[in-house]
C-alpha cells in the first residue's frame, strides 16, 4: 500500500517513490544544483519552478553557497545532504534509504542520524531506512521492523521492541543483553517466579500466562542491573565475581560470572566503578525491569 493504494501491480517506475543508494551516486560533472535539479528536469518542471524548489531544498540542508561546487569538493556530509535532497526533489511518497551513512565516521554518523530525523519531521514524508546498526534504528525510527530470513519478526516503536522483545532474535538483536533460560515454579499478578540454573528469580510476564514448568527467557539488559559490594535490601540478587572490565568511556561494561558459572554483562557508570571492588560483588535487579519471552524451541 501506498498513500492508501494497493501498488503491487505497479512498475516500480511508476511508483511515486525515490531512493538514496549507500554510495550516493551524485552524478561527478554536474554541480550541486544539477543533481538535485535532475528529477525535476525528468518530470519535465519549467525553469522557474525547478529553480525555486532548488533552493528551497538547499536552504534546508544549509548549503546554499555549495550551489555551484561539484561532488568531489564536497565533504561525506555534506554528499549525504546533496543526495538525499536530489531524492526529495520531485516529492515523493516514500524515500527510501539503502544504509546511507554506513561510509561516514562514527562521529559525523551520530550528526547525521539527528539531521536525517529532522529533515523527515520538516518534510513530513516517510523515511524507509534500511540499517544493521541497531543503535542507529533506535535513534532514529518511529518504527522499526525487524527482519529475520525475509520475514518480520516484529514490528513496533523503538521502545517497545527494545524494553518488549518479542523472540530471542529481537532481544539479541536490539542491543546488548543477557537471556536467561528459566523454568517457571509460579506466578501472581505482575511477577513470574522461575528457576534459573538453580537460583530463583522473579521477572514480569509482559501480558503472557506462563505455566508453571514451562520453559522460558528471561530478558535482562545490563544497564537493569546494579553491581555493587554490598547485598540488595530487596529484588533480585546474586553474588558473583567480577571476570572481564571493558572500559567504553561513558561506562564499563563488568562481565560478571555468577553460581552455577553463568557469566552476566553489567554496565557501570564511571561514578561508580570505584564503589564495586576489585573482584566479589553483588548483583541486582527490579522485577519489573526483566521481562519473559516464549521459548519457541521448548519441547522440540
Amino acid at each position: 500500500m501506498l498513500s492508501g493504494k494497493d501498488v503491487t501491480r505497479v512498475p516500480p517506475n511508476k511508483r511515486n517513490v525515490n531512493i538514496v543508494f549507500q554510495d550516493y551516486a551524485l552524478f561527478p560533472h554536474m554541480s550541486v544544483a544539477r543533481n538535485i535539479a535532475f528529477g525535476l528536469e525528468l518530470k519535465g518542471l519549467d525553469n522557474q519552478g525547478i529553480h525555486r524548489r532548488v533552493s528551497e531544498l538547499l536552504e534546508l540542508v544549509q548549503l546554499q553557497e555549495y550551489a555551484g561546487r561539484l561532488p568531489a569538493e564536497l565533504s561525506g556530509g555534506q554528499r549525504q545532504r546533496v543526495a538525499l535532497m536530489r531524492a526529495l526533489a520531485p516529492d515523493p511518497d516514500v524515500l527510501l534509504l539503502d544504509e546511507p551513512l554506513s561510509a561516514l565516521d562514527a562521529k559525523l554518523r551520530q550528526q547525521m542520524q539527528i539531521e536525517l530525523k529532522s529533515i523527515q519531521e520538516k518534510t513530513g514524508k516517510t523515511f524507509m531506512f534500511v540499517t544493521h546498526d541497531q543503535e542507529e534504528a533506535l535513534t532514529m525510527s518511529d518504527t522499526i521492523v525487524v527482519m529475520n530470513k525475509g520475514r518480520i519478526e516484529q514490528m513496533g516503536d523503538p521502545n517497545t521492541l527494545y524494553g518488549r522483545p518479542g523472540s530471542v532474535f529481537v532481544a539479541n538483536f536490539i542491543g546488548e543483553t543477557n537471556l536467561l533460560r528459566s523454568t517457571v515454579i509460579g506466578s501472581e499478578g505482575d511477577e513470574t517466579a522461575l528457576n534459573w540454573n538453580g537460583i530463583t528469580i522473579k521477572a514480569n510476564p509482559g501480558g503472557l500466562a506462563p505455566r508453571v514448568g514451562e520453559h522460558l527467557y528471561v530478558v535482562l539488559r545490563p544497564e537493569a542491573i546494579h553491581c555493587s559490594g554490598f547485598e540488595p535490601a530487596s529484588g533480585n540478587r546474586i553474588k558473583g565475581k567480577i571476570r572481564q572490565r571493558v572500559f567504553k568511556g561513558n561506562h564499563t561494561s563488568l562481565m560478571v560470572e555468577v553460581e552455577g558459572g553463568a557469566v552476566l554483562n553489567t554496565l557501570v557508570h564511571p561514578s561508580e566503578v570505584s564503589q564495586v571492588g576489585n573482584e566479589d560483588v553483588w548483583l541486582g535487579w527490579r522485577t519489573e525491569t526483566a521481562t519473559i519471552i516464549p521459548d519457541r524451541h521448548a519441547g522440540k
